[in-house]
């Protein structure tokens, strides 16, 4: 087939004017062409007063080996590469261990689905529970303020990802295109057909819910073994070896192959890993706030009178600010027509994240708006992040009234450093629910004065991102892995073998497609070092 290219098009138009742009750009007959398939769709909104869809295809001639030759030179048509997934080895029949995924998020999703498909018939473990029960947990947390420290937003079937806005773009170089793996088992698993093709895919929580039910049935079928409920409290090391581990309830697996996914918010397991030896780096993350405007504001900044348009839906945004004082502020997680929600996983402290479901079309956009640091802000050993994290979740929950509430402000008494008495058009969104005060003492003020100058450089970006009446919750502190549990080539950690730090937690990750891209080779590696030959 034939991959074209930068073909324009208005928002406007028919299947006809499609194929009649390919015929144009081929300077082939109607009757050479055979199909048309749509492999990406953007948009050009630069101008909004004519905003446009921009397409790349992957079109089927009769003369496909002669178009080729004769476009040789034009950067636009080329040969469409193969991206069917080419499994890398193949588990022997007399399998003599199987091999363990510590973690049931993106990542040990494909980790362990990958294995199952080679054939090794993996042991996969997750502290919280199945994902319809996590749920209901979650949702209570949500109304009723019962927080479940095993089941929660951060642990469970599916992982953080799970509630969350369920974007599936990503940055990493993919020269092997592992994304179309996992965008292809996410619709086999029934998410919309239209994340193969859109520019900037995305789910929605309540379908990922239903999508990990199903992936957790293939990869039953496939012969492996899910257990829900089943934090891992003891790694076994034999002269710088994982021979296995144990479980809270004291039950025990061997295995010299276990991958650890376990995302971005598994602080005790962080600490046991330490405690054992295996090597931990400190690493940067960022730290903030949520901010939240009405959705159509949003749009008519990006789309104009085209806002509310069905092909477009709800506008996006990613910005950035470079401070005076060093910092960078940008946005992160931008959930449109979405929700703010409550995400700790530790007893009196708060938490805030974004999610949107599929159809976007709650009142608010939201997103995070964070400072980037590194270890230097929190100097000591390798774990420190975490205190520092804690320390301002802990802030944050003593500043919303010690009962799960958040702290909120105005965006105008933020800028004018004063305390928020009353809400103004915009509602936050955030449940339990909010507390009016000054967000000034929940952060460093490193981070304080280096919000206050990004937000109205946002609003010269984005007209009205810093009216009064916006809000700020916080906070905001999961954005990444404090840690990375360091590997090398052949992705084992770089002192204890046949430990596979994988994912988001690991920090080789950020965000549920570079988690699951990062899954499959971190499977790709454990069935090679299986085989002996890696």
């Amino acid at each position: 087939m034939i991959r074209i290219s930068n073909i324009k098009l208005p928002l406007e138009h028919s299947q006809e004017a499609l194929d009649a742009q390919v015929l144009s750009c081929l300077k082939i007959s109607p009757e050479q062409l055979v199909k048309t398939t749509v492999f990406r769709r953007g948009i050009d909104a630069r101008n909004k007063k004519s905003i446009f869809l921009m397409y790349t295809l992957d079109v089927e001639t009769t003369i496909d080996d002669e178009l080729l030759a004769k476009f040789d030179r034009d950067p636009n048509i080329r040969k469409t590469p193969d991206m069917a997934y080419k499994f890398v080895a193949q588990a022997s029949e007399d399998l003599q261990e199987r091999p363990v995924v510590v973690g049931f998020g993106p990542c040990g999703i494909f980790v362990g689905l990958i294995l199952a498909e080679m054939g090794y018939k993996p042991i996969i473990l997750d502290r919280g529970k199945e994902v319809r029960e996590r749920t209901k947990d979650t949702f209570g947390f949500w109304r009723k303020k019962q927080l479940n420290t095993e089941s929660n937003v951060q642990y469970g079937e599916g992982g953080a990802g799970t509630f969350s806005d369920g974007k599936l773009s990503t940055q990493i170089k993919d020269k092997k295109h592992y994304s179309r793996k996992v965008l292809n088992e996410f619709v086999d698993a029934g998410a919309p057909a239209e994340i193969l093709y859109v520019s900037k895919p995305h789910i929605g929580t309540f379908k990922l819910v239903s999508m990990v039910e199903k992936m957790r049935a293939k990869i039953i079928a496939l012969g492996g073994e899910i257990r829900f409920g089943a934090r891992v409290d003891d790694l076994h090391l034999e002269d710088g070896q994982v021979t296995g581990l144990t479980l809270a309830d004291g039950s025990q697996i061997k295995s010299k192959h276990i991958a650890l996914a376990i995302g971005h918010s598994a602080r005790d397991t962080f600490q046991m890993i330490h405690n054992k030896g295996v090597y931990v780096e400190a690493k940067p993350f960022s730290v903030g706030f949520r901010v939240e405007h009405k959705q159509s504001l949003i749009d008519k900044n990006y789309y104009g009178e085209f806002a509310g348009h069905p092909t477009l839906g709800a506008a996006d945004y990613k910005l950035v600010h470079h401070c005076n004082n060093g910092r960078s502020v940008y946005s992160f997680c931008m959930c449109p027509g979405g929700t703010v929600v409550a995400a700790t996983s530790e007893e009196n402290r708060v938490v805030t994240n974004g999610m949107s479901q599929y159809s976007r079309n709650e009142m608010n956009a939201n997103s995070a708006i964070v400072v980037g640091i590194d270890p230097s802000d929190y100097p000591g050993h390798p774990l420190a992040g975490i205190d520092f994290q804690r320390k301002l979740e802990s802030a944050a929950f003593k500043l919303g009234g010690e009962n799960y509430d958040a702290p909120a402000q105005l965006v105008g008494d933020f800028l004018k450093g004063k305390s928020s008495e009353a809400l103004g058009e915009v509602e936050p969104s955030y449940k339990p629910g909010i507390k009016l005060t000054d967000l000034s003492d929940v952060l460093p003020d490193y981070c304080i004065e280096a919000i206050r100058e990004a937000l109205p450089a946002f609003n010269r970006k984005i007209k009205g991102f810093a009216m009064d009446e916006a809000t700020l919750t916080g906070v905001e502190t999961r954005t990444s892995s404090p840690i990375c549990i360091k590997r090398d080539d052949s992705l084992q950690s770089l002192n204890t073998r046949g430990l596979f730090p994988a994912g988001e937690g690991a920090g080789y990750a950020g965000g549920i497609m570079s988690a699951a891209i990062d899954g499959i080779k971190v499977a790709e590696a454990m069935a090679l070092s299986i085989n002996g030959e890696k």
